[in-house]
């Protein structure tokens, strides 16, 4: 689904529509190229989800956890420098997707086997360099 073009001054809109739309599903997976805006859309969801605490790239500790509404956590992961499964494995991946808590995933594909039955997938296109497309598909296996 389409959820339309935004600039980083209506992403907040589009964290709120996305929310509107997730079923409950709470492992989200955010595709994009390099430079697209993952992370700065996650920390428009963040917020959106209560975070009032720094919301930055796990691209190191590959995770980070925040706390939301209800002081619930959300977890933040950045795969992109996740060098095979067993390190996905080592960190407790699989264990937090099914945590039933948020899940907010840049480079999901780096460990696409451990992915849940259910979760989002956002795509985030870039249009021009003030403007990004970013749809979403429910995916259920």
């Amino acid at each position: 689904m389409d959820l339309g073009l935004y600039t980083l001054k209506t992403l907040k809109t589009a964290a709120n529509k996305l929310l509107s739309l997730s079923d409950g599903v709470t492992v989200w997976c955010f595709e994009g190229e390099m430079g697209a805006g993952k992370t700065t859309f996650i920390k428009e969801v963040a917020k959106v989800l209560g975070v009032t605490e720094l919301v930055s790239s796990p691209t190191f500790s590959l995770v980070n956890e925040y706390r939301g509404i209800g002081n619930q956590p959300i977890y933040h992961f950045d795969l992109y420098r996740l060098n095979n499964l067993d390190e996905a494995r080592d960190i407790g991946l699989v264990d937090y997707y099914y945590s039933g808590k948020f899940c907010l995933v840049e480079w999901p594909q780096q460990a696409a086997e451990l992915l849940p039955d259910s979760y989002l997938k956002i795509g985030i296109d870039i249009v021009d360099a003030d403007t990004r497309r970013i749809s979403f598909k429910r995916i259920a296996i």
